[in-house]
């Protein structure tokens, strides 16, 4: 992965001569023929903070997948790092995944291991450390999240906000670049949020991080954001930083923002039960 700017990414640049680390131009995804995503084209730079938002049905999840690069588009280009994982070898497929650390809503930790193994076992699938150094590694993972001592437990002995955190601990295992949320808040009361939504501004000041987060939690991604957008019916319909986001004038936005229903028989309310 070159130094060198993409020529994708030079009409990209930011205001200072910043590239984006993540690129997404004119993407589309269809399953069949239901477009999920249109058209879509969103960049996130370097050490920033990017809020992903939109109502169940949106794209939110179709986007995030593809931002992972677990899954190749319809048509247009994802550069993450100047490769394009929408035409890129598995090689360097591989390489980019690398780079990237994935906080799962569900926690995903795998039962029948301890907390300390499931934080390890990037390091064994994809390292040649010695034991001894993943041991040292896992423990360091565990503190940076708050769980000091909890290498020895199992998931089933975790609360809910203590899985969320030994998930951020795995997910930093490989030390990435660009760490990922999928609903970090989801299921955990206010107050086990919101020591989540501290623990990954702490993360982006410690460790100079790209964020990318998804939620549905207006008051955390007002919180953590550097900038936010909307996703509606596959298309991005504002982009901006939380104080513009606010402000904007889009209907859909303002109706997510004021929290009001759709009307039954709408549009909007059809478009998620595909009628």
């Amino acid at each position: 992965m070159s130094k060198e700017v993409h020529p994708a990414l030079r009409k990209r640049l930011r205001a200072d001569g910043v590239a984006p680390l993540i690129s997404v131009q004119d993407l589309v995804v269809r399953y069949g023929d239901k477009e999920v995503l249109k058209s879509v084209n969103l960049d996130i730079y370097p050490g920033e903070t990017m809020v992903i938002l939109g109502a169940s049905g949106s794209g939110k999840s179709t986007l995030l997948r593809h931002l992972e690069a677990l899954a190749r588009p319809t048509s247009g280009h994802i550069y993450i790092k100047g490769v394009d994982v929408a035409t890129c070898t598995n090689e360097e497929l591989q390489r980019v995944r690398r780079i990237m650390g994935v906080s799962f809503q569900s926690a995903a930790m795998f039962n029948s291991m301890t907390v300390g193994d499931n934080v390890a076992l990037p390091l064994r699938e994809h390292t040649k450390l010695a034991e001894p150094t993943i041991k040292l590694m896992t423990q360091m993972k565990l503190s940076q999240v708050g769980l000091e001592g909890a290498e020895n437990l199992f998931p089933a002995q975790l609360s809910g906000g203590m899985k969320k955190r030994a998930s951020v601990a795995r997910a930093l295992a490989m030390d990435p670049e660009i760490l990922v949320f999928d609903e970090p808040s989801a299921g955990l009361d206010p107050i086990i949020g919101a020591g989540i939504d501290q623990l990954i501004l702490h993360l982006k000041q410690a460790f100079k991080m790209t964020i990318v987060v998804v939620t549905h939690e207006m008051a955390s991604a007002f919180l953590i954001a550097d900038r936010m957008c909307m996703l509606h019916q596959g298309k991005i319909i504002a982009i901006g930083t939380v104080e513009e986001i606010k402000r904007h004038e889009h209907p859909r936005v303002r109706q997510f923002l004021q929290r009001i229903p759709d009307e039954p028989g709408s549009a909007d309310a059809n478009y998620l039960t595909g009628l």
